[in-house]
């Protein structure tokens, strides 16, 4: 079984659904047969059977018989005469009395003594036999009564041959058995032509999948009827939404390649260049002057340090749900927001920072909401002017940061989240321009959203919406066995 159930699992789908099919046919069809043949059976007994209960119930022909074995046969009592049935009387010993006109004898069975022995007159045995010559018979036996002369109880049997009966059954048997046959082969076909044309979309989408895995090609799509909402359909407009993502994906990450690399050449010229001013100094010996020569250590260490900022914003992009995953816990939104304002504080030393923080608790990753705060809080520090003032409030979950700064013109809001993206103003300041979307991924991640808008009377205010409790979660606890228990 588990070789041909191996076998069975290697054959095609469709080759597996016709046999089915065909299987499932041919299991109805014979189940069928069956009873129709069992049904044509018991009707042609029970019209031989109630041919037998006709002639018993012919006047006369219980006491002919009976007069026939018990007493000296009398003229013109042959009550059986030109039949073709078996008629006989047995006693509990002895030879049956055979009726003349009967075409044999009649093979006497336990069966018709047990009807003599329970002398009941009224009840009729009915049972298969053979004749003295092996030929099957529908045989009937009744109780006539007890012979006076010996005082056995005497039992009548007529019998119908079944020659007839069985080679109608027989024929049945036959027709049943080609009709049968037919209908498994036809329906194996239509299992097949079924399983074909279900199949169809199948054998496309394979079709369209084998075609991505060998050109690489994601723009391929499978053509869905809209109205159609079968299996199929779904699996069809399933695999053209995935293969849309993947050609969005793949569109992305070519253009995060892209922009990452136009951003790394201004860095890395700019250090390309200072470094070989201070080789051909050593080289030619022509000391650069020390004012010139700090200044260039300066920029040499200022723009590697936008390298660094530059490769941890791009790790910080590329991290997958899986590894944010992993690391996401309850975090006091709190104490993030004055750990990333004390930073700023720091950078900006002549600017005046208020703050309004009350306590909130998110569901997010520890370092990467820090590093989102520190980023809306870094560009406030930015682009506000010297001596000017930073409002920081968090209530309810809702944390706003509002500069006084010269604000970002309207054309350039729909952008301020996209990767890479620096206002023209901005271009000459240090940055990446990949501080906003790791604040937009980062928030949307914790299932919150962030905006940044005009503030009244100048200006900038951005505006983080955590969604959080004002309170922490008791922390889970590990409930172990206690001693009576392990005993057990």
């Amino acid at each position: 079984m588990s070789k041909l159930g191996h076998r069975f699992r290697t054959l095609p789908i469709r080759s597996r659904l016709a046999m089915l099919v065909a299987a499932a046919v041919a299991f109805a069809v014979a189940a069928v047969s069956v009873t129709c043949w069992f049904i044509v059976q018991g009707k042609l007994y029970d019209q031989v059977d109630g041919d037998l209960k006709d002639m018993v119930r012919r006047p006369g022909t219980v006491q002919a018989l009976l007069q026939r074995c018990t007493q000296t046969p009398q003229k013109n009592t042959d009550m059986f005469s030109g039949r073709t049935e078996y008629v006989e009387a047995v006693k509990e010993e002895g030879a049956p009395c055979v009726d003349p006109s009967s075409p044999g004898i009649i093979k006497a069975t336990g069966t018709d003594k047990n009807v003599i022995k329970s002398a009941n007159s009224k009840e009729a045995v009915f049972r298969n036999g053979t004749d003295e010559d092996g030929n099957s018979v529908r045989v009937l036996t009744l109780y006539l009564g007890v012979d006076q002369t010996d005082s056995q109880g005497v039992a009548l049997l007529l019998a119908a041959p079944l020659k007839g009966t069985e080679s109608t059954l027989n024929e049945l048997a036959l027709i049943l058995l080609l009709v049968s046959g037919i209908g498994v082969v036809g329906a194996g076909a239509a299992g097949l032509a079924v399983a074909r044309a279900g199949l169809r979309p199948v054998d496309k989408l394979t079709e369209a999948v084998e075609h991505v895995a060998r050109t690489e090609d994601l723009a391929i799509r499978i053509p869905v009827d809209e109205d159609s909402d079968d299996e199929i359909a779904r699996l069809s407009r399933s695999f053209n939404s995935m293969t849309t993502s993947l050609a969005n994906s793949r569109e992305l990450q070519q253009q995060l390649i892209a922009d990452a690399g136009h951003e790394l050449r201004t860095p890395l010229t700019s250090l390309r260049t200072n470094v070989e001013l201070l080789t051909r100094s050593e080289e030619t010996g022509r000391p650069i002057p020390p004012a010139d020569r700090k200044a260039l250590l300066a920029s040499v260490k200022a723009q590697m340090t936008e390298l660094a900022s530059l490769i941890g914003d791009l790790q910080e992009l590329s991290r997958s749900e899986g590894q944010r995953g992993e690391r996401v816990q309850v975090v006091s939104l709190q104490d993030t927001v004055e750990a990333a304002l004390r930073r700023a504080r720091l950078r900006g030393p002549e600017l005046t920072i208020t703050a309004d923080v009350q306590p909130w608790f998110v569901q997010s990753e520890p370092s990467a909401l820090e590093r989102a705060v520190v980023n809306i809080l870094d560009n406030a520090v930015k682009f506000s002017p010297e001596g000017g003032t930073i409002d920081v409030q968090l209530t309810h979950g809702v944390l706003t940061v509002r500069d006084h700064g010269p604000g970002i013109p309207a054309d350039e809001l729909p952008h301020v989240f996209d990767r890479f993206w620096r206002s023209p103003s901005a271009r000459a300041l240090p940055g990446s321009g990949l501080g906003l979307s790791i604040v937009a991924r980062t928030v949307q991640q914790a299932g919150g959203e962030v905006t940044l808008a005009h503030a009244p009377g100048g200006g900038t205010v951005a505006t983080v919406r955590l969604p959080g409790t004002p309170t922490a979660p008791p922390p889970e606890t590990t409930e172990y066995p206690s001693d009576s228990e392990l005993s057990h």
